[in-house]
């Protein structure tokens, strides 16, 4: 009887905001409506009221984009027989109602986000084996050596808990190889992993064939081991001391478990944070997705597996013979798999690893490249919206990730769609300037308004627009590929541990340019059309300033793309852990302020005793959070700093035993909390209009770097080309 009243009332609702949505109301009244709404939902925002306000909030935006959808629909569409304008009208029109469609998604997605208690605590004795993977193909050895050693320092029962290497880079195939520096190098990188993983107590196994990229060398792994549960990690992972402690008593209490899955959390910038220099100021781009979007699919069960950072049920593996290898995004497919067969998964919204970010914008684009393939495989082969042994939500939820992915479709849209009428003059919007400012802008401020409430600590204003901008250009040709051939695209990994030794335009950076110099066109033609076409100077001030507010993001983006030098290959951490440092045979009190596999900064607390000099070996003595066989770091001093606080020693490590690689794990990667505050103090919400302003400026100052950078590299290869070739004829 419930669920039959709340059935009626859901209808009822619906109707009358179906009748509110068509009514016809002429532009002032839209707007007035629209500009309380507006006040509304501010005062809402600010206040943070507790109860259904929420669902006010997100009722009433809904209302004004639901009230835009339906005169867009029916005031606006060029004319059929005009075919030159329909046809570009028509697609800008479904761009839009993609980008509404996406907005629905969302809202029905995170609306509610669950917000889990703490995972359930056993006595050891009840406690699973549990095995954990490390899948690697060609990551560097000392990379691969911390997160090893990290896996080791994993508090659990040492009896129950094995971890494993799994090297796709030495495998039968790759060191019996056609290329006899291929097949030794193989055979070398072999060598190395085994010595590596003895000297660690780990295990190595590596297969005949690379076969099925990761999802083939996962399966062989399970056809070797026999723990109740398996947790993966990628090769630049290395998880915290209580990662288990966090997820294993959620199996405990759920036989139906397949999946825990945890935020992948990276301690370096992306190519943008790191262009821009936002890292350590702005949430970064994953935290949409790891601090909303996911708890929000959590509270439908259909959170899914991301390849890494999570831990998995052998059990339900067994149900599916393995990971799924259909689609080059096996971690998605294999969740999708176990979800239509009635099992469970769980999120768990703390940092839990730390990992690496790709560093240069070409392997940036590579690595979402192969994201949008592999998801947008699973939509066309799998087929989640009829796939049998959903619930309705979890359909809507496992169709919503690959549709987001389309999203060049729309941006490249939205971007040349003004240049349409600025340059030739065709009319693919039937409207006049103020209808356009009327009910465009209310929905746009309203869409942002939704958008900030949603993700306001995850999500600055304006930024999403940014990352969709620069992937798109080249995302549109990987779409486009796997839509033709849904079976073609192939798994390539992901380099991580990049350097630059100097600053440079990406490889990729050359269209960025060529699109700013064509809106900066688009500028000029609109400032003539108002100068020539006064009669038209409503509309094409409106569609001029759609033009500019993409020469503000194309601006942006040429910042992006002028790469800054990054000359580390493992980012610093900040650690302001207490130790000692021995200088001989004096032992110095010491603050070890950060570091990272490659280096260790250190204050010693009052002045030494003798004078330190770089290249001196000193050694670094401190409390590890692990019982280890030593306690002591050899360090070498590379820089000597002085300023109101006393020396600061810049050290490098001297990482000459595996136990060394176990004492930087522990040092580094090995308490979460630091990466739960690193998070927060990055979490800081701000308003769309603090948010607009702050993205004007970036905008700003990266077209000038931008286009300052462009200018020094040209006249830079200039004098770098033969004195004969710059002389005229």
């Amino acid at each position: 009887m419930g669920k039959t009243l709340a059935t009626v009332l859901w209808c009822i609702g619906a109707t009358m905001v179906a009748f509110l949505i068509t009514q016809p109301i002429n532009i002032q009244a839209h707007l007035i409506a629209g500009c309380i709404v507006v006040v509304v939902l501010t005062i809402i925002k600010i206040a943070r009221p507790a109860g259904p306000w929420r669902q006010v909030f997100l009722a009433m935006g809904t209302a004004i984009v639901l009230r835009y959808v339906y005169w867009r629909t029916t005031s606006t569409l060029p004319p059929i027989n005009q075919p030159e304008n329909f046809i570009p009208g028509l697609i800008l029109y479904l761009a839009e109602m993609y980008s509404v469609a996406m907005l629905g998604l969302s809202l029905f997605t995170v609306a509610d986000p669950l917000d889990r208690p703490a995972a359930p605590r056993f006595p050891p004795k009840d406690l699973p084996t549990v095995d954990v993977f490390v899948p690697t193909y060609n990551e560097d050895k000392s990379i691969l050596a911390v997160t090893l050693a990290a896996a080791k320092a994993i508090d659990y029962p040492p009896e129950k808990l094995r971890v494993y290497l799994l090297d796709d880079g030495g495998t039968d195939q790759k060191c019996n190889a056609t290329d006899p520096s291929a097949a030794v190098a193989a055979q070398r990188r072999r060598a190395e992993l085994q010595a590596l993983c003895a000297g660690l107590d780990c295990h190595y196994l590596t297969r005949a064939r690379n076969e099925h990229a990761k999802a083939g060398n996962l399966n062989v792994a399970l056809g070797h081991t026999f723990g109740d549960l398996v947790a993966v990690f990628d090769a630049d992972h290395a998880p915290t001391k209580d990662f288990l402690k966090e997820t294993v008593g959620y199996f405990v209490a759920d036989p139906k478990l397949f999946l825990v899955q945890t935020p992948h959390f990276f301690i370096n910038p992306d190519p943008l944070e790191h262009n821009l220099e936002t890292f350590e100021r702005m949430p970064s781009e994953n935290e949409q997705f790891y601090g909303v979007v996911q708890r929000g699919l959590d509270k439908w069960n259909a959170a899914f597996f991301c390849g890494s950072a999570a831990l998995i049920s052998r059990r339900a593996l067994q149900v599916t013979n393995g990971f799924s290898g259909q689609s080059i995004t096996e971690d998605c497919e294999t969740a999708l798999e176990l979800h239509a067969r009635g099992w469970n998964s769980v999120y768990v919204s703390k940092p839990l690893i730390a990992g690496l970010q790709p560093e240069t914008f070409a392997t940036f684009i590579g690595q979402r490249s192969r994201w949008a393939q592999g998801m947008i495989q699973i939509m066309l082969l799998k087929n989640p919206a009829f796939r049998r042994g959903l619930t309705m939500p979890q359909r809507i939820c496992y169709m919503s990730s690959p549709l987001f992915w389309f999203f060049p479709f729309a941006r490249l849209t939205f971007l040349f769609s003004p240049l349409l009428y600025l340059f030739f003059g065709l009319q693919i919007f039937q409207a006049s300037g103020t209808e356009f400012a009327a009910y465009t802008s209310t929905y746009m401020v309203v869409n942002l308004m939704i958008q900030n409430y949603l993700y306001g600590k995850y999500r600055w204003p304006w930024i999403s627009e940014l990352y969709e901008y620069i992937q798109s250009i080249y995302l549109f040709r990987a779409i486009v590929s796997v839509l033709m051939n849904p079976r073609k695209p192939t798994f390539k990994v992901t380099a991580k541990g990049e350097t630059l030794d100097e600053a440079q335009i990406s490889e990729l950076g050359w269209p960025f340019y060529v699109t700013f110099l064509l809106l900066l066109a688009g500028l000029g033609m609109t400032i003539w059309r108002i100068y020539a076409q006064p009669y038209t100077a409503d509309i094409t001030l409106v569609v001029g300033g759609w033009n500019v507010f993409n020469l503000i993001m194309a601006g942006a983006a040429l910042g992006v793309v002028s790469e800054r030098r990054n000359l580390r290959r493992a980012p610093r951490v900040r650690l302001d852990r207490r130790g000692e440092i021995i200088i001989g045979d004096v032992v110095v009190p010491a603050m070890i302020e950060d570091g990272s596999m490659g280096g260790v900064k250190v204050r010693p607390v009052g002045e030494p005793a003798e004078e330190l000099r770089s290249g001196e070996m000193i050694v670094l003595r401190f409390e590890t959070k692990t019982p280890l066989p030593t306690d002591e770091l050899p360090l070498i001093i590379r820089s000597i700093a002085r300023d109101e606080e006393g020396i600061h020693l810049g050290c490098q490590p001297t990482l000459s035993s595996p136990v060394h690689y176990r004492l930087i794990a522990d040092l580094v990667y090995s308490d979460s909390a630091q990466w739960m505050r690193f998070q927060g103090g990055r979490r800081k919400g701000i308003g769309v209009l603090a948010g607009t302003l702050i993205y004007l400026w970036w905008a700003l100052y990266q077209t000038v770097r931008g286009i300052g950078f462009l200018m020094r590299r040209r006249r830079e290869a200039a004098r770098a080309a033969p004195a004969a070739q710059r002389k005229p004829a």
